[in-house]
């Protein structure tokens, strides 16, 4: 429930980051100023009896994100990936909080999934481990099936998660109110919106049943994907609080010691890793957006298994083009056309510079271009991109959020797996092929014949929008009918006409 009461949360959250000994290495890993030190700590140190103690073996930054909730928990998720942001021990300890954590008891699981499939786990399974793996919001069982012997992983929700999730989110929520009403410049970063997609994301997260569905998706479009794959869903064993999947065997991508033991080449599978993600992006317009290394296994014979299928991506056609032309005017470095395309696609206001902005977008790429990865600084890059958008009046874009937050994660993999990795490289074939095919005569053909299409649809209703044309003209309407309907009503006829015999050529062609 939202409202001034979640004060009393957010103040727990400083105190717990005091109590636990976190308040000054996350303040030291993202490298405060010494006024945001001053503010933090004036208001931690105070009330630190107030904070959660959380488990003592822990280190201090996952023993406050534990402690404080599985909202927290995501958070800690993704900074596990950017070691070049908070530093490598940090990384390594907050990759606890991807598959490690305390997992509830498996007799609480059985009830679980007996609750969800009304039936008696023993006639389901014939066998169902402990957990083998166990995040924020659910833990996972390898189980097999009693009527074929398959070996399936179950994945089943944690007890009450949405009533804790709720009290995190709420909190958010407030904190995001006060930002905006304390800080008039942080609302073009659109706090409130941000919270605001984040909950969306994470109620469809709570439902297990969305999950196998994207599932489904996910391994249809990946399908001829060489070195990877999707486990397959169980329907028939699978609800709002259980779903289940083919087991896949494999190492964690987060293992690089077991990696190298097993004989996978972590060059080729970190450059694979970014590929993938950019095909699925640009290509499909459906990706992955939880792509950390506690959501990826690699299989015996080097093929990359993705599960954990929770929060997923769309972009519509419009967003990739515009994307796939950002990235692929950095790799060829043309900072004017990326500027162009900033402007036309509305994310720069119309009253800024464009010319002032190429010059701004080039002072990020070029210290960075052609660069591998050890020698790029990637909280100093981000830093400066905030200040760039802060210059130039940029919004918040929500639909581009989990776009842009699952592009740092999956770097950040790249980057765990080949500290040298050059990301342009990389990008260079997956972009250019997509421009390709989507700008170009062949992709104007194309998006004619999806024009021709929708208009083709008016077919069964044109006899009826002829007749009332032809009727209103035999009897004119009074003055204030206003005659525009009829001659729109006159254009879907036309538009339909043309759009039928122009979409049965272009399919002719194609």
């Amino acid at each position: 429930m939202r409202g001034p009461h979640n004060i009393w949360r957010l103040a727990r959250t400083g105190a717990t980051l005091e109590r636990t000994g976190a308040m000054k290495i996350v303040l030291d890993a993202f490298d405060a100023p010494p006024a945001l030190r001053f503010v933090a700590r004036a208001l931690g140190l105070p009330f630190k009896w107030l904070g959660y103690r959380g488990d003592p073996s822990m280190p201090p930054a996952t023993r406050a994100l534990t402690a404080l909730g599985p909202a927290y928990i995501k958070f800690g998720q993704i900074l596990s990936t950017r070691p070049d942001v908070v530093g490598d021990d940090m990384a390594v300890q907050l990759r606890v909080l991807q598959d490690k954590l305390p997992p509830f008891s498996t007799e609480e699981a059985k009830a679980e999934v007996e609750r969800e499939l009304g039936q008696p786990v023993d006639r389901m399974f014939s066998e169902f481990s402990d957990a083998v793996a166990a995040a924020s919001i659910a833990q996972v069982h390898k189980a097999r099936i009693a009527s074929s012997g398959e070996e399936v992983a179950v994945k089943v929700l944690r007890p009450n998660i949405e009533r804790a999730f709720r009290k995190d989110v709420d909190a958010f929520y407030l904190a995001a109110g006060m930002a905006e009403f304390f800080s008039p410049g942080s609302r073009r970063l659109r706090p409130t919106d941000v919270i605001e997609h984040f909950d969306g994301v994470v109620r469809g997260e709570l439902d297990l049943r969305l999950e196998s569905a994207a599932a489904s998706e996910f391994a249809a479009n990946t399908d001829g994907d060489e070195g990877f794959r999707v486990p397959q869903v169980k329907w028939h064993l699978s609800g709002r609080r259980v779903m289940t999947l083919g087991w896949a065997d494999g190492v964690s991508l987060g293992d690089n010691d077991a990696l190298d033991a097993a004989g996978h080449d972590r060059v080729a599978l970190g450059n694979r890793v970014l590929q993938l993600f950019l095909n699925h992006a640009l290509r499909d317009g459906y990706f992955h957006a939880d792509m950390h290394q506690g959501n990826l296994k690699v299989a015996p014979n080097g093929d990359i298994v993705a599960y954990d299928f929770g929060i997923m991506g769309y972009i519509d056609e419009y967003t990739r083009r515009v994307y796939a032309e950002i990235l692929y005017g950095f790799i060829r470095r043309d900072y004017q056309r990326v500027a162009k395309v900033h402007f036309e696609a509305g994310y720069v206001p119309a009253d800024k510079d464009v010319d002032e902005f190429a010059r701004a977008l080039r002072a990020v790429g070029e210290p960075i271009f052609g660069m591998d990865a050890t020698r790029i600084s990637m909280a100093r890059l981000l830093t400066y991109l905030f200040e760039v958008t802060e210059r130039f009046g940029m919004e918040t874009r929500t639909e581009l959020i989990l776009l842009q937050r699952t592009m740092v994660v999956v770097e950040g993999v790249a980057r765990s797996l080949n500290p040298h990795i050059n990301i342009w490289e990389i990008a260079s074939p997956i972009v250019s092929n997509y421009i390709s095919k989507s700008i170009g005569p062949r992709a104007v053909l194309h998006d004619f014949a999806n024009t021709a299409q929708v208009l083709a649809r008016f077919g069964p209703r044109l006899p009826a929008l002829v007749e009332d044309v032809l009727m209103q003209q035999s009897n004119p309407a009074p003055v204030d009918r206003r005659p525009r309907k009829r001659w729109f009503a006159l254009a879907a006829f036309v538009g339909a006409l043309v759009g039928a015999g122009v979409f049965a050529a272009i399919q002719a062609a194609f």
